[in-house]
């Protein structure tokens, strides 16, 4: 149905585009900081009530995420300006990061359905006050969006309501925190509300939206205890990681508090503890395959539950090119089965097997609907994929350029490396109207961020197959963000090749 899919080919007939699909696109390389961590913790607030163990937290934590091998900064008790710029700078390292994580202890509440972390120098008479004097949730959120592999934060700040005293209307609501018995009619009394995260980001609650969480009576909280026990518990995939300490703390705190999930994982296992060895340069199929017995067997029982990712890990398991294991029939049901639960990843992956008549009767039609529906999710493999249906024609589809061209935009948009590469190249041969060299640059340059090999050969080997007004943009660009200090001349030497490989994540 596509002509060299699962190999790299390049075509310049007015047209640039690298022709790679989701379906044959590996692990990223490691780099330099593959794991970064930012840790928080808030404690000595000048003006709402002070929080006893929320620094010992982060401290801890923060001692433990560096010893799984993560890159970890430690901030404790930030006032608003300092708060803000470590996490702008935490956000651009993350760029290069296979995984960033973000660990927040400290005062958070909700207000109009916006969640936001309380710096300790707050100092607010009203809760229309509060977007400007804390830090939104989707601020921090954004600050591990762009890591390559893996994007983690948990947030520890549920504990009360610290502007229950204000002299406003007030009613009266359940709480673990006697402290905490009235909630101001415009600010939350109880917890944050649920987040909407981007798939393939995971968000962790101390508690369930709309509770509170315990501060706990030693010096760190249950939650964050349960973490420091299970974080570096070895060779245990993180999904089922995260489970563990759910039900850790839901133990120690006999049902009185529940951390909760939100948003999603990708589709590839990862483990914090002990080595993603067994993992990096794999494909799916091979990655899932890593898992010990033990852990298949908690996958399944997840499954059995209706937890679409488990399906998805069993379905690539089930894949595996071990003749003892290879059972596409199994494959086709699990993915069918999380694929009608909704999941776009599921869709994507059961539209190849109809495609290819892998566990099931070849059926390209299904293929193509299925494609376009994981598509209409927003799931960039897929958009990037039919993109390349549209430019190349396939059975039961006629080809059709300008369609292609709008879904790699949309792919582009959606961060897609191949995608971002493809619409640079359109721009540079002048097919999208309305957009110049500045454009292509700005999508050459978040393309090599993304640590796609690829991207970085192509620019370094045969770099004139772009304009000399978009090299020379690209400069602009690499110089803007501090990776470049030459000469702005389209000519792509030895200095800039140096500023591409720093802006991909290598060490010079």
């Amino acid at each position: 149905m596509r002509e060299g899919q699962g190999q790299t080919n390049w075509l310049r007939t007015g047209l640039c585009l690298l022709l790679l699909t989701a379906s044959s696109f590996l692990a990223v390389p490691a780099l330099a900081a593959e794991r970064i961590a930012l840790v928080l913790g808030m404690a000595k607030y000048t003006t709402i009530s002070a929080l006893k163990n929320t620094t010992n937290d982060a401290n801890a934590i923060g001692a433990t995420l560096s010893k799984l091998g993560f890159e970890t900064q430690i901030a404790t008790d930030k006032t608003l300006p300092e708060l803000v710029q470590i996490v702008n700078d935490f956000s651009f390292r993350s760029e290069t990061a296979d995984i960033a994580l973000v660990y927040y202890a400290g005062h958070g509440v909700e207000v109009g359905g916006e969640n936001y972390l309380v710096p300790i120098d707050i100092d607010i008479k009203a809760p229309n006050e509060i977007a400007d004097k804390a830090l939104s949730l989707k601020r921090l959120l954004g600050a591990v969006d762009r890591a390559r592999k893996l994007r983690i934060v948990i947030l520890d700040s549920c504990r009360n309501n610290p502007f229950s005293n204000w002299p406003v209307k007030t009613t009266d609501v359940a709480t673990l925190d006697p402290a905490a018995t009235k909630v101001v009619d415009t600010v939350r009394g109880a917890g944050l509300a649920a987040p909407t995260p981007d798939r393939g980001m995971m968000v962790m609650y101390a508690a369930k939206d709309g509770e509170v969480a315990l501060d706990g009576a030693g010096n760190n909280s249950p939650f964050a205890t349960a973490l420091m026990q299970l974080l570096p518990e070895k060779n245990v995939e993180i999904g089922l990681m995260f489970r563990q300490v759910r039900d850790r703390v839901m133990s120690e705190t006999l049902n009185r508090q529940q951390p909760h999930f939100y948003g999603s994982l990708s589709g590839v296992p990862f483990f914090l503890g002990g080595s993603d060895a067994a993992t990096d340069g794999k494909d799916k199929v091979a990655a899932w395959q890593s898992l010990a017995p033990d852990q298949a067997v908690q996958l399944a029982a997840l499954a059995k539950d209706g937890n679409t990712r488990a399906m998805i890990g069993l379905g690539y398991m089930s894949l595996s090119p071990d003749q003892q294991r290879y059972a596409p029939d199994k494959a086709f049901s699990l993915f069918k089965s999380a694929a009608d639960a909704g999941d776009p990843e599921a869709m994507f992956e059961l539209a190849k097997l109809h495609e290819k008549g892998i566990g099931t009767v070849q059926n390209v039609a299904e293929a193509l609907r299925l494609y376009q529906q994981s598509a209409s999710l927003g799931f960039a493999d897929a958009i990037n994929d039919l993109g390349f249906l549209y430019y190349q024609g396939a059975e039961g589809l006629p080809r059709d350029p300008a369609k292609a061209i709008g879904l790699f935009q949309q792919a582009a948009d959606l961060r897609h490396p191949q995608a971002m590469f493809n619409v640079a190249a359109l721009i540079d041969d002048k097919v999208i109207k309305g957009k110049g060299p500045d454009d292509a640059a700005g999508y050459l340059y978040l393309a090599l961020r993304s640590g796609v090999e690829d991207v970085l050969n192509q620019l370094s080997t045969k770099p004139t197959m772009f304009t000399a007004q978009t090299r020379k943009a690209l400069q602009a660009k690499l110089a803007e963000n501090k990776f470049y200090e030459g000469t702005i001349d389209g000519e792509i030497g030895s200095g800039t090749q140096r500023s591409m490989r720093i802006a991909f994540g290598r060490n010079e």
